[in-house]
């Protein structure tokens, strides 16, 4: 099967269970909460040494937040209730509390709920407030800019994490050029992140090591440097492959997603389209390539 002349692989990407949440935060300027949600979701890139996966969904007006002031949805997943439990907590009180003029509001009508502000309220030492808006609970910190406002409770839900595709160039530059198309698309679709740097993932994993201290190592299979050395995956010609992640909130979203990703990465240079996958052993769902793009290939 081929698409705008790429060869799609008869395959699929295996994504995993996880939980998400999604924070609004706003700031007294667009710098400022651009600031505030780019410091929650830092360090967030793999649950394999991150502890969750995070990024920024997509910039608010101030038509848009709570408070009249520019904003930011930050989506964080993680593999467990209580990590991310652990994470909110962690993110909202070191990255966001600490950003000046931030304010956090639970931005997702979730299945069960976390205290969140109503943990962070004894940073106040005793002498923070608390208001009911609307049927909902805020927590007033106070700090040396003035106060927090954060919500008491942000919902959670089930989700799914780790949706993917490989993109095999021909060269470095066709293979990061297909890369960045896919990520612009992506990232239109609402309740999805790409958490890692820029989208893409250059150094994919496989599962075990030589290494019995390692978990996970190096994709030997999809590393062209090592094409003489180990069973290779890569065709005659790729030279540079990149990675594609997702996580989405709900399975439709992360299914347009990655079918939108992998239309704009069929592009000159791009040899073959494929995705990581575990024997269907690990994950809970599977995205086939070639029923992503159902009767728009060849």
């Amino acid at each position: 099967m081929r698409f705008a002349g790429v060869e799609i692989e008869d395959t699929y990407a295996e994504a995993f269970k996880m939980w998400g949440a999604r924070l609004l935060v706003t700031g007294s300027s667009s710098e400022w909460a651009r600031t505030a949600a780019e410091a929650a979701a830092g360090f967030a890139h793999s649950v394999i040494g991150c502890g969750c996966e995070a990024g920024v969904e997509r910039f608010l007006s101030p038509e848009e937040t709570p408070d009249g002031r520019p904003g930011a949805t930050v989506l964080l997943f993680a593999s467990s209730r209580k990590d991310l439990e652990k994470q909110l907590l962690l993110r909202v009180g070191q990255a966001v509390m600490t950003c000046p003029t931030s304010a956090c509001y639970n931005a997702l009508a979730g299945e069960e709920e976390l205290s969140v502000g109503g943990k962070l309220r004894y940073f106040g030492d005793g002498l923070q407030g608390s208001k009911v808006l609307e049927g909902s609970r805020f927590w007033r910190i106070p700090v040396m800019d003035g106060e927090f406002f954060v919500e008491d409770r942000f919902g959670i839900r089930r989700s799914i994490g780790g949706g993917n595709f490989l993109i095999l160039g021909a060269d470095a530059r066709a293979a990061l050029e297909a890369a960045e198309a896919a990520v612009r698309v992506m990232r239109r679709v609402p309740g999805i992140i790409l958490p890692f740097p820029g989208g893409i993932v250059r150094s994919g994993s496989k599962v075990g090591s030589r290494y019995k201290f390692l978990s996970a190592s190096t994709n030997t299979a999809y590393c062209p440097s090592l094409r003489p050395l180990v069973e290779s995956a890569l065709p005659e010609g790729t030279n540079c492959v990149y990675e594609i992640v997702a996580d989405g909130l709900e399975e439709d979203s992360l299914r347009r997603a990655l079918r939108d990703g992998v239309k704009a990465a069929c592009r000159e240079g791009v040899c073959r389209i494929s995705a990581g996958n575990y024997g269907g052993k690990l994950g809970q769902y599977v995205f086939a390539l070639r029923d992503l793009l159902g009767g728009d290939a060849l």
